[in-house]
This record gives structure tokens, sequence and C-alpha cells, in this order.
């Protein structure tokens, strides 16, 4: 347990570690805090950064794209025009909703994606966690549901904890959300008086569940929205890194289509980010929503940072202002190249799966996005096979717990390709695949039972099925809230 409780520290602004405060230490100040602190839990994901930067660890944990790709001479090209063009405005206060010439750079991105958008209804914000915490600020009060999928982003959990909402959550299957079930959980919340505020969905290459929600389901989403007049918050970071197949509409245009109103949607807000197809490190990403809605929460993002920074607005505007060799958009040419980028390491990560992980598990095969979902047997908890691979194995991910709020994914676990090459990828599944065998052979040791193989597999005999193709294998569900689909 050594690697996880150094994991388990609060990281330093100047680059070391500092141990959480004791018991002890905490007595002083427990009867100031908010109540709402007391349900309030860390992030998986930001456990872990401290100790997944370490160069003998192979982390597959992080949600990280890889930023190793963007060209240093550009950067410095790009940051170099804002410092002789625009110092005084990079170094001011800008405007909560953005300044104009980043609005026109997400109005561009979203039409990339066939979603044709009002500026006046773009709010630009510091990183798109920041749209998840404003909706919850704007809509939540304690007790108040929000729906989500089953699994949900990890970095979703501690948003919806702080602001202690009852989340119900609808398990996927590799259509992504059922929407039948949607609607079964919607009466019975009604017949029990509880409305929620806001459907909260990941459509596109779903994190962590790889998954992509399909074109009926996204249309049947829509109409149920509309005729219940329910929010819907389409968190779309993953949308553009798409390695293959057809790209489908979002949910925002499929509402805009219905509504009439000039590329204005009625009950979807849209979630959009800057940090999967440029950098995580500009902290910018932006939220669509009708003006009712833009009102509150540009309010609430006034009391929370006033505006973000407008050194990164200004450095994408000039990014997105260069051409490639060929007259291309550049951040279209280095989009192509981050797609090419990740199809072949996605691909890596399967093959080894395959060769590692044996038959007892199961595993999504994503078109597109940086996760891949696996699910190893019901008695190996992920949780505790994090512990073994950090202390034996030197490798680590994020354990399935941290995608629910009711105590379910014990036995799965989320798979980051993009962030690592090919080498380190598969060397990172051989590890995780070691200790797995391990934990399988313990469990027939201990039993005397014969569980299902996990050796692993000759490499020249595997051969990939096309019917798997995003197959989503989750625990067995034990929570009330939802019943399991018969059809």
């Amino acid at each position: 347990m050594r690697y996880l409780e150094q994991a388990m520290t609060i990281d330093d602004p100047h680059g070391g570690e500092r141990a959480r405060p004791t018991a002890r230490e905490l007595e002083r100040y427990e009867a100031l805090f908010a109540a709402r602190t007391k349900g309030m839990r860390s992030s998986a994901m930001r456990d872990m950064m401290s100790l997944t930067e370490r160069p003998e660890v192979i982390s597959l944990a992080g949600g990280l794209p890889d930023t190793s790709t963007f060209a240093p001479e550009l950067y410095a090209k790009l940051m170099s025009k804002v410092a002789a063009e625009s110092t005084a405005r990079a170094l001011q206060y800008g405007p909560t909703e953005g300044m104009s010439c980043t609005v026109e750079c997400v109005v561009e991105v979203m039409a990339a994606e066939g979603t044709h958008v009002d500026p006046d209804e773009v709010l630009v914000t510091t990183g798109g966690q920041q749209v998840i915490d404003l909706m919850c600020k704007a809509f939540i009060d304690p007790g108040d549901t929000i729906v989500a999928e089953a699994p949900t982003y990890p970095g979703a959990v501690p948003t919806f904890d702080a602001y202690e909402a009852n989340v119900v959550q609808i398990e996927m299957d590799s259509d992504g959300m059922p929407i039948d079930e949607l609607e079964q959980t919607l009466d019975r919340l009604e017949s029990e008086g509880r409305s929620p505020k806001f459907i909260y969905t990941i459509p596109n290459f779903q994190n962590p569940g790889g998954v992509t929600m399909s074109l009926p389901r996204r249309k049947r989403l829509v109409h149920v929205a509309r005729e219940r007049e329910m929010l819907v918050l389409e968190d779309n970071p993953y949308g553009l890194l798409r390695y293959e197949g057809e790209a489908l509409p979002t949910l925002h245009s499929l509402d805009a289509q219905t509504a009439k109103r000039g590329g204005a949607s009625d009950f979807v807000i849209y979630l959009g980010t800057f940090s999967k197809i440029l950098s995580p490190g500009i902290r910018l990403g932006w939220a669509v929503a009708p003006r009712p809605v833009m009102e509150k929460l540009n309010l609430c993002k006034q009391g929370a940072d006033l505006c973000s920074s407008p050194v990164t607005q200004l450095f994408v505007d000039a990014y997105f202002k260069e051409r490639a060799p060929d007259g291309t958009p550049a951040w279209r040419a280095h989009l192509d190249s981050l797609k090419e980028l990740y199809r072949v390491r996605r691909d890596a990560m399967l093959r080894a799966l395959e060769q590692h992980f044996g038959s007892s598990a199961r595993w999504t095969e994503p078109q597109g996005g940086l996760f891949i979902w696996a699910t190893l047997p019901e008695y190996i908890d992920t949780t505790d096979l994090l512990a073994r691979a950090l202390e034996s194995e030197g490798v680590a991910f994020v354990p399935g717990r941290a995608a629910y709020l009711d105590g379910r994914g014990a036995s799965s676990m989320r798979l980051n390709f993009a962030g690592m090459d090919e080498r380190d990828i598969s060397e990172g599944i051989r590890r995780i695949g070691k200790v797995v065998r391990e934990q399988v052979g313990l469990f027939g040791t201990l039993t005397g039972a014969e569980p299902a193989p996990a050796q692993p597999k000759d490499k020249s005999k595997a051969q990939p099925d096309p019917d798997l193709a995003e197959v989503l294998e989750l625990p067995k569900r034990k929570h009330p809230d939802v019943k399991r689909r018969t059809s």
C-alpha cells in the first residue's frame, strides 16, 4: 500500500508533496467547516497526479492528451505574437463571457462538428470542468437530483458530491444510455415527487466507458427532454477525436433543429473544451446555453473567477489564425495528426489487452476519444488491484469505483491510451495483466474453484471479432434506482 498512500497527498505548488492533515489537526477547524464539506471526496485522478509524474511509473490513469505533439517553436511564436501585439490586453481583466476573438474560435470548432451556435449564447470558462461546477452552482440545492450514466466521468463525481446532489446513474450498454430505462427512471422519480434538475451525458466516446450514444437514442433523448421540459448537459470533449466510423450530430444541434431558433437550443446545454484538441494547460472550455441559463452561469462565474485568463484566450486566437503549409487552419492539421497518433495507440492497447488480460476480462473498443473501460471477474477489486500494481509493478490506472456514486464499479478500471507511446502502453498492460493473473490464481487456490483462464493469449492466433466492437460489460447491478434492461 506504500505507493497508494504516497499518492494520497496534496500537491505542493512548488513541486513537492505535503502530507494530509492529521485528525488532531482537523479537530480545531471541524466546527467551522460548512456541512457540505462532509460529503466532499477527492478526485481519483488528482490524488494520483503527483505519483504518476514519477518516471518509474507507467501511468494509464489520467485523462492526459499528448502535449509533446505541440511544436515548441510554434508555441514560442504564438506567445511572442501575443506579447508583441496584445500585452496590455493579455495582462488585463477580460469580460466574464469571454473575449470576442475566443468566442469566434469556439464557434469555428463547433461548426467543425456540424453544430452552428449563436455567439451570444457562448460562455468561455476556465476549462470544461468549470462548466460542470457552474451548472451545479446554478441549479443544484442539497438533495436535488441529477441523472447520469453509469459509469460516469470521474471528475464530475466530486463536483456532484460537493453540491450534495442525489445522483441516479443509469447503466449503459454498447449504444450508450438506454433511453427506455431513462424514461422509466424519470417516471419513478416523478411518482416520488422528485424532478431531476438535469441529465448529464457524454455521448461521444464516453469517459470512462468508451462507448458512443447511437443516433436513434440521441434523437429520443432530445425528444424526452423537450417533451418533459428537462435540461440536458451534453459534455463533449472528445467529439472531434474520432478515428473511424461516421460522425453523429450533437444533442445540441438536434435540439436546435426542433427549436428552429437560428442554431439556438432550448433544453441542451453544451460543454466543450480546448483541453483535448489543443492543450489542457491553457485551461479554456466553454458552455453554450439558452440565454436565461447563460445569464445565471455568467453570474455564477463572476463569483468564481471573474473571467478566464486573457493570456490563454489571446493565445488560442493567435493559434486559430495560423495556417499549415497547405493553407488549412493549423488547429485542424494538428487535430488530424492527433487522431492518427491516438488511433495507433488505441490499437496498441487493444492488442495488449487481448494478449495479456485473457478471456476472463472484457473491454470496450472505442471508435475515438482517450479511454478504454475494462471489466475483470467480480472477485477482483480494482482498488486493491491498483495498490498491488503500483507496489509491485509500477503501473497506474483509475479504479472503477471512481466513476460511480453508489459503490458500484469495483471490478472495472479506466485505461488511458493517449498519454503514453505504444511501447509503454504495451508494457503497462503487461504489468497489469501479470497482477490480474496472480489474483485469478490466488482466488482459485483459496476457493478451490476453477476460474476463467487469464493466461496470456498467443498473439499470432488472436483474431479481433468485429461483432465485439464497443461492447461494454459492467458489474452486476445492485442499486435499486434502476431496473435491469430486458429489451
